[in-house]
């Protein structure tokens, strides 16, 4: 099986197959480093409009965690579309909208600083997450506390989700998804019935389509004959 993974790390599960994974920044040596190439496993870093792959030559394209953050959802979609064989699936999730996300100050402060220079950017939310971190922390475990917290603040922290990190991985892991939250040029939303209508346009079969995840979590099969 071909399988041809859109996503920054690579997972173990993926790799009992004959995988390619992309990316375009040079998180590619990190994927590297956690999962080396090898006769099933190869990289690329490339544009994912312009993959430098033959059409329909993937039994399976899976793209997690990029098509929101493109310029054109439904561009995007249709690029990968192209490398899905007969009979293969394109496997997507995409941000959908949510009550949370406008009730924050988060998209206040994306406001701001997606506009600054990426060195000043960088800097401002680490002191973010330097400052408002502890106090997730302090929160955790109280709900009303932590709710109020979750709303005022701009940080992302995981202190719930994974108790288990140590105060190093926990600052990591909120630094780094606070600047990808934050700091991002495109951030689109989509709904259900619109990444079904993209992948039913695009002539996918057995298309299933549902909230979960991120956002919305989707699949459809490339039909063997048209």
């Amino acid at each position: 099986m071909m399988l041809l993974a859109v996503i920054t790390f690579a997972t173990p599960s993926l790799a009992s197959a004959s995988l390619t994974s992309i990316d375009l920044s040079s998180a590619v040596d990190a994927n590297a480093r956690n999962f080396p190439i090898g006769p099933r496993h190869r990289i690329a870093q490339a544009d994912i409009m312009k993959l430098p792959f033959a059409r329909e030559s993937f039994d399976i394209v899976f793209c997690l965690g990029v098509i929101q953050h493109t310029p054109s959802s439904e561009a995007t979609i249709e690029a990968l579309s192209r490398f899905v064989a007969p009979g293969g699936w394109l496997i997507i999730d995409h941000y959908t909208y949510t009550v949370g996300w406008y009730t924050k100050t988060a998209p206040l402060f994306r406001a701001w600083l997606k506009r600054l220079p990426a060195e000043r950017a960088a800097r401002i939310t680490e002191r973010l997450v330097d400052v408002l971190l502890p106090w997730h922390k302090r929160v955790a475990n109280v709900p009303i506390a932590r709710s109020i917290v979750h709303r005022l603040s701009p940080v992302l922290s995981f202190y719930v989700l994974y108790p288990e990190l140590d105060d190093r991985l926990q600052h990591e892991w909120a630094l780094l998804d606070t600047h990808d939250s934050l700091t991002d040029w495109y951030k689109h939303f989509r709904t259900v019935g619109q990444i079904r209508g993209t992948l039913e346009q695009l002539g996918f079969a057995d298309v299933w389509c549902e909230r979960g995840g991120n956002g919305v979590e989707a699949r459809g099969r490339r039909p063997t004959s048209t």
